[in-house]
This record gives C-alpha cells, sequence and structure tokens, in this order.
C-alpha cells in the first residue's frame, strides 16, 4: 500500500479520471439506453408470457369444466338410455310371456274342444252300436219268441196295456 502511495501521479490520475468519464458518458449515450430498451423489452416479454401462461390455465381450467359437465351429462344420458333399453327388454318379455300364455290357452281350449267333439262323436258312435245291438238282439228274442201265434197276441196285448199307463 505505501509504494501506491509512493508512485501516485496526479497527471495519470487525472488522464485515468478523464478517461472513465468519457467512457462513462459514451457509455450512457450508445449502450446504456440499447441496454434498458433490451432489459425492458425482455421484461415485457416475460410479462406478457406470464399473462399468456395465466390467461391459458383459466382456459385450460374452463375447458376441464366443460369436459367434466358434458362428462356429466354423457352418464346421465347412457344411463337414461340404458334405462330405456331395459324398460323395453322387460316390456318385449312380458308381451311375449302375454302372447305366448294366450297361444297357450287357446291351443289347450282348442285341444279341450277337441276333445269333448271326439268324445261326443264316440258317445254317438258307441250309443248308435249299442242300439244297433240292442236292436238285433231284440229282434232275434222276439223272433224266437213269437214263431207262435199265441204268444204275439199275448206281445201286443201287452204293449198295449203299457202304451195306456204311459
Amino acid at each position: 500500500m505505501e509504494k501506491l502511495i509512493n508512485d501516485f501521479s496526479f497527471g495519470l490520475f487525472f488522464w485515468q479520471t478523464l478517461l472513465f468519464l468519457a467512457l462513462i458518458i459514451l457509455m450512457k449515450k450508445f449502450a446504456w439506453k440499447p441496454i434498458l430498451n433490451a432489459v425492458n423489452e425482455r421484461e415485457k416479454s416475460i410479462e406478457d408470457a406470464l399473462n399468456e401462461a395465466k390467461k391459458a390455465r383459466e382456459e385450460m381450467a374452463l375447458l376441464k369444466a366443460e369436459n367434466d359437465k358434458i362428462l356429466k351429462e354423457a352418464k346421465i344420458e347412457r344411463d337414461s338410455i340404458l334405462k330405456e333399453a331395459r324398460e323395453a327388454k322387460d316390456s318385449i318379455i312380458a308381451q311375449a310371456k302375454e302372447t305366448a300364455q294366450a297361444s297357450a290357452d287357446r291351443l289347450v281350449e282348442n285341444a279341450k274342444i277337441a276333445i269333448n267333439n271326439e268324445k261326443a262323436a264316440a258317445m254317438t258312435d258307441l250309443k248308435n252300436q249299442v242300439a244297433q245291438l240292442s236292436i238285433d238282439v231284440a229282434e232275434k228274442v222276439l223272433r224266437k219268441e213269437l214263431s207262435d201265434k199265441s204268444a204275439q197276441e199275448a206281445l201286443a196285448k201287452e204293449i198295449i196295456n203299457d202304451a195306456k199307463l204311459n
């Protein structure tokens, strides 16, 4: 430090100070404004970028909310469609059961009618056969018993008496 104080020259100090001040003035005039402008532009672009990012976040939040709303509506609509499909399925099944039951009832009724008709026809046929058989038996019995004249007269009187009673 002492060496610096001993070697100190006022002329050199003056010229160095003068050159330093000239350098500062030149820097202020030619370099300082462009540097400050560049810094200000950079600051403004950063601020704009932050504002844009904030807008983008807000838009994303709105889009997310809208997507959630659309998704919720889609789920509600899907549930509604599924419910309608289930109801339609149940209705179709119930209608098919009713149709099948009605058809089965109709078939059973037709079968009963056919059975009764067949039964009546069989009974009529059986009665006709029994009547024919009875007539045949009666004819044979009467021929055998009425071969003589006195038996015929007795039978005729008996039939007349029975006819008067009724």
